[in-house]
């Protein structure tokens, strides 16, 4: 299976939606695309600080939009990650002043201080798969296992609106969990004609809710294979991989994410299996699990999962990602 190969040339997006598309592709096609680390590649050593480099209206910048052939509202864009490979050969993360979840932001206003403005820079060790945490007020260095996922994968909005390329919601976005990896296909409604979907924000790896608002940061070589599903769109992100039926709520309160994905994974499950809501309520209150995804963007993202093994056999959207496994081993 041949793979169209992508790589911006400084036109990247920096919202989902208000973006002309960069390229047409019809369903079924493989892509393999090159973004940007969510700073621009402008934190290269610890002496850079975000205060001098980064401008927070232009990170996260997303490769795309693209057009899908066919797609309409209603329909559901699903996207295969079958390759996350790290582009280069060092991350960057970052305290940001008034920025993560454990400070004061411009949302949780307290008198305290910022957080010092702190840059770490994380080798890529290629031969052992590792990249290297290295403390900045200490004499300690430790090696942790890389783990590529996307911190962003979305389409444009409905109703014509334009949301900053921070922002999780329906549309997916900066959703930022770890479970956007390879191997998991990705289901996400239809806004409007062509879908315009984006992806970018790679992480080297990442905690479960971002804690501090940076994850390691890097450039990322991601394949995928685009398709789609004529109607059934999910009202949220529906994500599955070889284990997990998944879904993603994003808010704030966090616990109306919580809600969210609770509420869609009920339905979900519903649907899969034939129960009545009431009854895959109370199945998925015996079984789901909730990883928190972010706890730092503009709305805070709460996966909800139910796991495979506990559950009878049953086909999503047709059985559609065991067909992208199967056409991803192709891949060339």
């Amino acid at each position: 299976m041949d793979v169209i190969e992508y790589t911006p040339r400084e036109q990247y997006a920096y919202t989902f939606g208000g973006v002309a598309p960069v390229l047409r592709v019809k369903p079924g096609t493989a892509l393999r695309l090159w973004s940007d680390d969510a700073f621009g590649g402008v934190l290269r050593s610890p002496d850079d600080l975000s205060s001098a480099k980064v401008d927070l209206r232009f990170v996260n910048p997303q490769t795309g939009p693209f057009y899908v052939e066919g797609a309409e509202p209603g329909d559901t864009l699903v996207l295969h990650l079958a390759a996350l490979e790290p582009a280069r050969d060092w991350g960057a993360s970052a305290a940001i002043p008034f920025f993560g979840g454990m400070t004061s932001t411009d949302r949780v206003v307290t008198l305290q201080e910022a957080l010092p403005d702190t840059t770490w820079i994380y080798e890529l060790d290629r031969d052992r798969d590792t990249v290297a945490f290295v403390a900045r007020h200490s004499d300690h260095r430790i090696e942790l296992p890389v783990a590529p996922m996307l911190g962003t994968v979305g389409v444009a909005p409905a109703g014509g609106e334009v949301r900053s390329s921070l922002v999780p919601d329906r549309f997916g976005g900066n959703m930022d969990t770890p479970q956007m990896r390879a191997g998991t296909t990705v289901f996400l409604g239809v806004n409007v004609e062509g879908a315009l979907f984006s992806v970018g924000d790679g992480h080297y790896r990442q905690g479960e809710g971002e804690a501090c608002g940076t994850a390691v940061e890097g450039a990322m070589t991601t394949t995928l294979i685009v398709d789609l599903v004529k109607g059934g769109a999910p009202g949220w992100p529906r994500l599955e991989d070889d284990a997990h039926w998944m879904t993603v709520g994003s808010s704030r309160p966090l616990e109306d994410s919580w809600r969210i994905g609770n509420a869609e994974l009920v339905h979900w499950v519903a649907e899969l299996y034939g129960l009545h809501t009431m009854d895959a309520y109370q199945l998925c209150s015996q079984l789901a699990e909730a990883p928190i995804a972010n706890v730092v963007d503009a709305n805070y993202s709460v996966v909800v999962k139910a796991a495979k093994a506990l559950l009878p056999a049953a086909d999503a959207f047709g059985g559609i990602h065991a067909d992208l496994r199967t056409r991803a081993l192709t891949l060339h």
